[in-house]
């Protein structure tokens, strides 16, 4: 549930966040029936200026599966197909593959092709990448696999760019409905029949092609954040095909659908309760940041009381930093909150949030010429190259809006948020006003999945999670492996958003599992290798559950630390630096 902080993406940025076919069908897509297998995926070499390791393809799927029955694929032309993007890494030891392992780094709105070139090389272990083709693909409706495009050019981000990050006064709520509401109409006008075919359920009848369609049997695959969400429901909607399935960060598949008895009158955005894991998050921060001491943790010493107090400044005297460049830097309170919530994801980037912290502490005047910021960055100006943002804000609503139920009046949004910020602080609005555009969404729900989540698989599910995530909470694995009967618990004890390249404990179980399918008997606890501000692991984990873990081998910490930034910034949304495409 990720996008970048970037001053374009003022509340989709949150979210770094199904099936209606009939009985005979769905039968049909659960394993009934035989059709026809689909055509093979054609490879070719592409990004040799990465690596010389990748290999694309297109590949045509139906664009309304509820009209593909009884074929799963586009057959001589038969319907209406759209063509997904796909990249792979392929296995090294060719001889003795055992598959591909599909991957999804969340969103919605990530791109599976640009996660693959950023750790698609150093996922899991060796033998993994031995025994696997790693195969990204871009979801339908994102990036390059039938984008959704709902403006015909980018000058509503100028409209986009004059709205807060998020609202706190009435006349902001009422702008933010108001653009929500013209959004939603440029849709209807411009952004075609894929608008109405974007459900996680939709994906996933399209992964399931693509499984067929590469040789495999039964379908291996991993899913991050939203990517979560897309796993679970594959395996309840084909449970028969699962053979090795992961799922980190862990969404809540009930409340990212239609919420509960006492939460269904309320936004998704709400229900998910993603800024009570995020202010569990910070006060790890704050906890972590004074165990550490001032030469660690820059505003060690009463740190929370420090934060807020710069918050509050910044409220009341916004900074504005003037860059050797010329560009200028507009920080305040709202940006502290966005910045410091997307810094959260990466517990390796916890240390320089701290510097720019006291950096914005010691500043004495409003304005002032500085490059000293590290990882709050440069979140406002104007875009690069608006080549490169060819979907701004379509993706995340054009998918989450087709799987959830909201609302339908502004106004709820409005009442969430202070509900939120009343209960659990200065994430919930944030994280409530990032699925508004939902309250005036107006494309078709019918093909999407709600459930029930409770299948039994053909062999195991792995669910991991962090105990502390600010986007994901753990209470979303705990929920998923007590639906999923034949599923396994991994809880790293550790900080930040998915658990990649952070326990290398963590990591050989789940390659083990991809591997072998060989599990722990019982549910499975691991420690992070590399706790944050460098702090020694005997220095916090008794602090957390007193469980000791079984610790393993992992990666280097420099060599964690540069994949974790890169899997971050892929689960986030970020494109490449180095891609043109």
């Amino acid at each position: 549930m990720n996008r970048p902080v970037v001053r374009q993406f003022p509340r989709m940025c949150m979210l770094v966040l199904l099936f209606g076919l009939s009985a005979g069908v769905q039968a049909a897509h659960q394993g009934g029936g035989k059709y026809a297998d689909p055509p093979a995926v054609d490879w070719w070499p592409c990004y040799e200026w990465v690596a010389p390791v990748f290999e694309c393809a297109w590949y045509r799927v139906p664009l309304d599966h509820s009209e593909a029955s009884p074929f799963f694929y586009v057959d001589g032309g038969q319907q209406e197909g759209i063509d997904i993007a796909l990249i792979r890494v392929p296995a090294t030891d060719p001889d003795n593959k055992i598959g591909s392992l599909f991957l999804n780094p969340g969103g919605p709105g990530g791109s599976g092709v640009f996660f693959v070139l950023n750790v698609g090389q150093f996922l899991y272990t060796p033998e993994v990448r031995a025994h696997f083709d790693i195969v990204g693909f871009d979801p339908r409706g994102i990036n390059f696999s039938a984008p959704l495009s709902c403006f015909t050019n980018f000058d509503h981000l100028d409209e986009l760019n004059k709205l807060d990050f998020y609202p706190d006064t009435d006349e902001q709520a009422m702008e933010q409905t108001e653009f929500d509401r013209r959004f939603n109409e440029h849709c209807e006008l411009n952004a075609g029949a894929i608008r109405d075919n974007m459900s996680t359920a939709d994906v996933a009848r399209d992964m399931d092609i693509m499984r067929a369609a590469v040789g495999d049997r039964r379908l291996n695959y991993a899913g991050y954040s939203y990517g979560s969400f897309l796993g679970v429901s594959y395996a309840n909607m084909f449970p028969k095909r699962v053979r090795a399935l992961i799922v980190d960060a862990v969404l809540d598949p009930i409340q990212w659908t239609t919420g509960d008895a006492l939460t269904q009158d309320y936004p998704m955005t709400y229900r998910l309760r993603s800024d009570a894991g995020a202010k569990a998050t910070l006060d790890e921060f704050f906890r972590l940041c004074d165990l550490a001491g001032p030469e660690r943790c820059a505003i060690s010493g009463d740190s929370e009381d420090r934060f807020y107090a710069l918050r509050e400044r910044l409220r009341t005297d916004p900074i504005t930093l003037v860059f050797d460049d010329g560009s200028e830097q507009f920080i305040d309170h709202k940006l502290a909150t966005v910045a410091t919530l997307q810094n959260l994801y990466n517990p390796f980037a916890w240390e320089f949030l701290a510097l720019d912290f006291a950096f914005l502490e010691s500043i004495p005047v409003t304005s002032v010429t500085a490059n000293e910021l590290s990882v709050l960055g440069r979140v406002s100006g104007q875009i690069a190259n608006a080549e490169l943002v060819q979907q701004t804000i379509e993706g995340f609503p054009g998918v989450t809006c087709s799987d959830s139920d909201n609302p339908d009046d502004g106004i709820a949004w409005a009442i969430a948020a202070a509900d939120a910020e009343r209960d659990y602080g200065i994430f919930g609005p944030p994280w409530t006003w990032a699925g508004s555009p939902c309250a005036h969404w107006s494309a078709s729900q019918s093909s999407r999945f709600t459930g029930p989540f409770s299948r039994y698989t053909a062999n195991p599910v792995l669910v991991t999670s962090t105990l502390y995530d600010p986007a994901t909470r753990y209470e979303g694995a705990v929920t998923v492996s007590n639906l999923l009967p034949n599923s396994h618990l991994l809880t790293v004890e550790g900080w930040g958003h998915a658990t990649l390249f952070l326990s290398g404990c963590a990591t050989q179980i789940a390659s083990d599992y991809l591997v072998s399918g060989a599990l722990p008997s019982s549910p499975s606890t691991c420690q992070q290798d590399f706790p944050p501000f460098q702090l020694d692991a005997s220095e916090v984990f008794s602090n957390i559950s007193g469980a000791s873990g079984l610790q393993a081998e992992g990666m280097a910490r420099d060599e964690a630390e540069e994949a974790r930034a890169a899997a971050m910034r892929s689960i986030r949304g970020d494109r490449p630096t180095y891609s043109s495409q």
